[in-house]
């Protein structure tokens, strides 16, 4: 029989709005066709890669402040800006000229730079005003039940917006089935890239209506109140020193520091295949109306990941588990190379089963070796690494791909071929990266193995 308190809190109406805000805020109908979409408009290869790169920059200059500003300016008005500066991202790509640069390069640039200010003003305000909303009603125990239905929902919008978004992208998918029901429209695909956008500009006024709704609890209020008595430039600064003095800790635990390499090994370098998957997808002759359906399908598998990362870190040795998830990141690399028409959708299950088995056990061992006191901001200096280091791949990528199209072998091809084989050929170079990348930190484990061997959540191989 279910608690009758977990039903009085989903009642809540910041915790529906809450819930209503991630959703309207995370599920993008652009999603699936990240990367052709900004290719269709114009952009070059090197050029997507910078601009993911300003992107996650973004993010790492803004994370720590933001915290410091939520505390100052209250959460809810932290919301509210992320979804106003959402729509204002949207704005700029839905009205953008398609292949008129180098405007649209910067149009886009401005984009990133929103974009990740947004992420980084909405990252844990919305979820601690929810949380702060159950505590002050006494309710905070029913918290996961919360997280439950929010993440449950979520995953159900994924679904419709990735599914919608690669098919409404598609202009010749699109007008078979205005010619299936006998209409008498046809769509150009310059119309139909627009599409995805303006349906996510919706959702951003959605999220900003949803934003307009929250109110601050009682505890929050109060907490605001006692952070405007200091100064706010203070706060940054103590955010900033408490972070960097967690570095500190972390550089010198070699444990803690095998963790974060481990998790930064698998994390940046697939983060950067999920990035290009649907230039990938294109390669493979893949339709662009299935990458929704695609990404959706293996969005279903985080159901499964978790129980699986469960398992392996209460029964297998975290070695064990750095082998395994790194050989299965490595294959899928690897895999990736060949690009078997259809077929080569098999490596990616392995892709985004290591992101997900990853993420699970760096967060799982990251928490048990980390003091009670600099959990939060131990976790906090882990996403700092994990994007800053996405954000070199990005450059790295960039570089490569320049190289590569001064090439003899490049120059020689004809121009309409050049986009493919330039990702072909930039793709080669994965598995030797990592594999390069994965000697180094399986290295430097070898070299601290007495201090892993005595962690607490070390057990024999």
């Amino acid at each position: 029989m279910s608690d009758p308190s977990e039903k009085t809190a989903l009642k809540q109406p910041n915790i529906r709005r809450f819930i209503a805000f991630r959703i309207l805020f995370n599920a993008r109908f652009y999603y699936p066709i990240f990367t052709i979409l900004f290719l269709d408009f114009g952009l070059t290869l090197e050029q997507f890669a910078i601009l993911n790169a300003v992107w996650a920059a973004t993010i790492v200059l803004l994370e720590v402040p933001s915290g410091a500003l939520a505390d100052t300016i209250g959460r809810r008005n932290l919301i509210i800006a992320s979804a106003v500066i959402m729509i204002v991202e949207m704005a700029l790509l839905c009205f953008a000229p398609i292949g008129q640069m180098p405007i649209v390069f910067y149009l886009f640039l401005i984009n990133r730079i929103l974009s990740g200010a947004a992420e980084a003003s909405a990252s844990g305000a919305d979820e601690a005003l929810a949380y702060d909303t159950l505590k002050d009603l006494g309710l905070q125990k029913n918290w996961g039940r919360v997280l439950e239905t929010q993440m449950r929902l979520q995953s159900i919008a994924f679904i419709v917006a990735m599914s919608l978004g690669a098919m409404l992208y598609d202009a010749d998918r699109l007008n078979q089935i205005f010619t299936a029901f006998s209409l008498d429209f046809e769509i150009s695909k310059e119309s139909a890239m627009r599409i995805p956008l303006v349906l996510t500009l919706f959702l951003g006024i959605g999220a900003l209506l949803t934003a307009l709704g929250l109110t601050e609890p009682d505890s929050e209020k109060i907490a605001r109140r006692v952070a405007r008595r200091e100064n706010s430039l203070d706060s940054i600064k103590q955010a900033f020193a408490k972070t960097l003095e967690t570095g500190k800790w972390i550089l010198n635990t070699p444990i803690a520091m095998l963790i974060i390499l481990g998790g930064f090994l698998i994390d940046h370098i697939t983060r950067m295949i999920l990035t290009l998957n649907s230039e990938y997808y294109r390669q493979i002759d893949l339709p662009e109306a299935s990458f929704g359906i695609i990404s959706a399908g293996f969005g279903l598998m985080g159901l499964f990941t978790p129980r699986l990362g469960r398992w392996l870190s209460e029964n297998r040795s975290k070695t064990f588990n750095f082998f395994v998830i790194s050989s299965a990141t490595f294959l899928g690399l690897l895999g990736m190379t060949y690009f078997i028409p259809f077929w080569g959708i098999a490596p990616m299950v392995l892709i985004y089963g290591s992101i997900g088995l990853a993420g699970f056990l760096v967060s799982t061992y990251l928490n048990a070796e980390t003091p009670s006191d600099s959990r939060a901001t131990a976790l906090s200096f882990k996403g700092l690494c994990f994007n800053l280091a996405y954000g070199g791949i990005g450059l790295a990528y960039s570089f490569l791909v320049y190289r590569l199209r001064s090439s003899e072998t490049i120059q020689s091809i004809p121009s309409e071929k050049v986009g493919a084989e330039l990702f072909k050929s930039a793709l080669s170079y994965f598995p030797i990266y990592f594999a390069i990348a994965f000697v180094v930190v399986l290295l430097f484990g070898i070299a601290n193995r007495q201090s892993i061997d005595s962690s607490p959540t070390s057990r024999a191989d």
